[in-house]
């Protein structure tokens, strides 16, 4: 309240001042003054001057110094744009109202040095005297040339985007007046809202282009007519512009104070709704009406100045100054939706200017393309858009699917949380951390879903994704994938088909109403790292290398999005610092992008001359959501409200979080109530829908498992197998036998019995319990921790594979850990199948022949593929791969955790 009483009492001081001023020249103007009485009135307008337009509004700026504050002043309006003169020793400011009153025309246009130095002294004053967030500013200079233009002393300010560049022709013309007009009759609420008083939009034509025809003038004209009370105001020169043709010359810009050249000086004409003088009967010629004194136009100001205010103005620009996510939103409080998605999903990705940019995925528009560098802008460019969508469309008709494939948390501002259980109720599935198996699932389940649609469209007669909806009720989705070189840019099995489904629901989405967002901010470590497989040493097991990341993309090498059929079906481009390569090597638009703004390309980053205005691509600044985090949350609380009564929350894959066995849904399912089929849990699975990793150990040929890793590793990994298996029988119902391998396996085995708790008789045995199970009945587990060590020679080992041959009829199975494969193989010998069930944990497996190293020398080269028995693998933190042989089925998991851990530990890694 104290700010606003102190505007009015601003205001108030200003109104006083006017009358005073208006009532002094009146009394000083009755009959001719003399030379005293003209140095008199001069000296009280210099003081009324002052009062009028203090500061950087009328101060000389040829004295003056950065030290004046700056934008922090109230709205004033008057402005001073020379010194009038009318004796060789009587001088005093000229002072225009402008800012709330009117415009400001000049018969000559910028060619004329005088014009060039007084546009930019009024541009230098309103861009020190406006707060940055209360001024727009439009330009146009039809004679000018980039860098040389009116703008020319101000590139710093178009460098960081606080100015646009000025518009060259007559098309960039067309677009500044239509921006103009907007501003005045704002065509959607959100933009009425972003109408804050004290908003000002300045519109300044340098000089007119050419094919500058009659309408583009009339249009000119009509702004300028009601433009004062909507905050637009003109610095227009050039006008009136010569007759086109057999046209009537052009009157004077309404509203408008005006500036007629002379030489040397100028005279400036009457203020809008007032006059300087009552005229003579009879007067014409140049003293028919304004001020009559010659007046000398502020020359342009000294260029340290203007750099010191650039700085200033950029320094506070990267301070923040970017625009609250709010003011792109429509209002959420009336609960309303703004739009149908059936028509097309919409929302805005920044503002150009004061007007929101909107954008959609439609038919026209159905995929985007999003690039930055390495940080926080693509996340901040998404949640804007996913907050535009939430809040613009009902979460019926959308159906959101995220997959980040960058390491770390993501998307926490969207999706619910352990201590706040809100997000936004249009996201069905997440994926965060995620690894390219995930990726993986969720395209096939779209590219089953825009298959499912065709065939829909097919049966039902309809060719647009608008007659489907209405004819089958089928909803709209949006899938994101942010940093997608982990799942595309390998050679192997996952990025082939990764790729070719990408493609294909690229194609078939378009009319089915099933987009896709690629987002991509450069995470990814350097080509040629060590972190990096080249294609000589891809294992097309799509995993890691080592404990380090994945490869990342290089464009000059090649990358998923050197695949010209794919890019060609995604004609949104989305450009931020340092994504310039998803433009056209000829388009430059993206070049220095500052923080917080992005080129929006809607032509497949097609570019065009430079300096000419393109219709299809928009400059835009984009807000930092997280800037108000407490606004932002509750924001999504209010939208969070609104979902369905049925509706459940997003399913959620967070790879860098270990799950908990006690936590598990299956577990605690097979606790109440056990299965006829009992089955080992290891982890939960990397794909959607999520479900738990298991191996079911059927009265079947082969249901036994083994599984390969550092002891550290299988020990921990058995433990919650045995585990869950005696939770899939009744207590007391199952044998659990632990067989000794001596001081190998004593810490292992404490362990394993210790995990059982009792549920299930536990015993250690040693080689002799071959003999007692080769006909024993079930259910009963045999379990060696270290199977590696076993003299697996003469008998023991021919009741072993006679035990793997007929136990599991009898419901008994082995589990098995082993550090290395061969030994397993060696054991298996020419019956590979007896042991369906292989978990591959951190030890790798290649299909390349590669050297066994050895204490330091390198050993005898593994056979390719280690005869075709284990699948490729390469170790990843946190992973395990588990192949059924007997349906070929591989499932990439997250490992429980480790017994009694209760903590993400990490462990594995040998």
């Amino acid at each position: 309240m104290g700010r606003d009483l102190g505007r009015a009492a601003a205001l108030h001081r200003s109104a006083a001042a006017v009358v005073a001023a208006l009532n002094q020249v009146d009394a000083a103007s009755v009959g001719r003054p003399t030379g005293s009485d003209q140095h008199e009135v001069a000296e009280q307008l210099r003081s009324l001057a002052a009062r009028l337009a203090p500061g950087w509004w009328g101060a000389p700026l040829d004295a003056q110094t950065p030290a004046m504050p700056m934008g922090g002043l109230d709205h004033v309006g008057y402005l001073r744009i020379g010194i009038a003169q009318p004796l060789d020793d009587a001088r005093f400011p000229v002072v225009v109202p402008f800012l709330g009153s009117g415009h400001l025309t000049l018969d000559g246009d910028v060619r004329d040095r005088r014009v060039a130095g007084l546009l930019r002294a009024v541009l230098l004053r309103l861009l020190a005297a406006v707060p940055p967030q209360r001024l727009s500013v439009r330009t146009v200079d039809g004679v000018g040339t980039a860098g040389e233009d009116v703008l020319g002393p101000f590139r710093p300010l178009i460098a960081a985007g606080v100015l646009r560049p000025a518009a060259t022709d007559v098309t960039g013309l067309r677009a500044a007046l239509a921006e103009a007009e907007q501003w005045i009759r704002p065509a959607r609420p959100a933009v009425a809202r972003h109408h804050r008083q004290g908003r000002f939009m300045l519109l300044m034509i340098a000089s007119l282009p050419e094919l500058t025809d009659g309408a583009v003038l009339d249009r000119i004209a009509r702004l300028a007519q009601v433009g004062p009370e909507h905050g637009l105001h003109l610095a227009v020169a050039g006008w009136p512009p010569p007759p086109l043709d057999t046209e009537q010359a052009r009157a004077d810009l309404p509203r408008s104070t005006m500036v007629r050249l002379r030489n040397p000086y100028v005279l400036v004409g009457d203020p809008p709704g007032d006059t300087f003088r009552d005229l003579p009967a009879g007067a014409g010629g140049d003293h028919r009406s304004g001020l009559d004194a010659p007046v000398y136009l502020d020359r342009q100001p000294p260029q340290q100045l203007i750099d010191q205010v650039c700085a200033e103005l950029v320094t506070r620009a990267e301070a923040g100054s970017r625009p609250p996510l709010t003011d792109l939103l429509p209002d959420p409080a009336d609960g309303t939706v703004t739009e149908a998605a059936a028509g097309g999903l919409v929302a805005a990705a920044g503002f150009d200017g004061h007007r929101p940019v909107l954008l959609r995925f439609n038919d026209i528009t159905p995929h985007w393309l999003v690039a930055g560098q390495a940080g926080a802008e693509v996340d901040q460019f998404l949640t804007t858009i996913l907050y535009g969508l939430a809040v613009r469309h009902d979460p019926a008709e959308v159906t959101v699917h995220l997959v980040d494939l960058s390491p770390g948390e993501s998307f926490t501002s969207v999706l619910p949380g352990v201590t706040d259980p809100s997000g936004l109720p249009h996201i069905a599935s997440a994926g965060v951390d995620a690894d390219p198996e995930y990726g993986l699932s969720v395209l096939r389940q779209l590219a089953a879903e825009v298959d499912r649609r065709a065939f829909l469209a097919t049966r039902n007669g309809t060719t647009r994704f608008t007659e489907l909806a209405a004819t089958t009720g089928t909803t709209r989705v949006l899938c994101v994938v942010k940093d997608p070189a982990p799942m595309l840019d390998r050679t192997g099995p996952v990025a082939d088909e990764s790729l070719d489904l990408l493609e294909r629901i690229a194609r078939g989405g378009r009319g089915s109403g099933v987009h896709l967002l690629i987002a991509d901010s450069g995470t990814g470590p350097a080509p040629g790292s060590e972190q990096s497989i080249g294609p000589d040493e891809s294992d097309g097991s799509g995993g890691w290398v080592g404990s380090g990341g994945w490869a990342g993309p290089d464009p000059a090498d090649g990358g998923w999005w050197r695949r010209e059929s794919l890019l060609s079906q995604f004609p949104v481009r989305v450009v931020l610092a340092g994504g310039d390569w998803l433009l056209e090597p000829n388009n430059d638009a993206a070049v220095g992008l500052p923080a917080g703004r992005a080129v929006v390309n809607t032509a497949g980053g097609l570019g065009g001359p430079r300096g000419a205005t393109r219709g299809h691509e928009r400059t835009v600044d984009f807000p930092d959501p997280y800037t108000d985090r407490p606004g932002l949350a509750g924001l999504r609380r209010q939208l969070w409200s609104r979902r369905a009564a049925d509706a459940r929350p997003p399913q959620v894959f967070a790879g860098y979080r270990q799950p908990e066995l006690e936590s598990d849904e299956t577990y605690q399912r097979v606790l109440a109530d056990p299965p006829d089929t009992p089955a080992g849990l290891f982890g939960r699975a990397v794909e959607l829908p999520g479900r738990t990793a298991e191996f079911r150990f059927e009265r079947a040929p082969g249901r036994h498992l083994a599984i390969f890793g550092s002891r550290e590793s299988t020990a921990d990994l058995l433990t919650t197998v045995v585990r869950s298996v005696a939770a899939h029988h009744r207590p007391g119902s199952a044998r659990i036998l632990l067989l000794s391998m001596g001081e190998h396996d004593r810490r292992q085995l404490a362990g394993l019995a210790r995990a059982v708790d009792g549920r299930q008789p536990t015993e250690v045995v040693d080689l002799e319990v071959l003999r007692t199970l080769g006909d024993a009945a079930g259910p009963a587990y045999l379990v060696i921790a270290t199977a590696d060590v076993l003299e697996l020679g003469g008998p023991a080992a021919a009741r072993l594979r006679n035990l793997l041959d007929s136990g599991p009829a009898r419901g008994i199975h082995l589990l098995s850990g082993w550090e290395q494969p061969e030994p397993f193989l060696a054991f298996l010998g020419p019956s590979p199948d007896l042991i369906a069930g292989i978990v591959l944990l951190d030890r790798p497996v290649t299909d390349q022949a590669e050297p066994v190293e050895s204490a330091g020398s390198a050993g005898p080269a593994r056979p390719a593929g280690l005869a075709g028995r284990l699948p490729a693998w390469r170790p990843r933190p946190q992973r395990g791969l588990l192949y059924d042989a007997q349906t070929d089925r591989r499932t990439v998991f997250v490992p429980f955790q480790p017994a009694g851990s209760g903590t993400d530990t990490g462990e594995g890694a040998a």
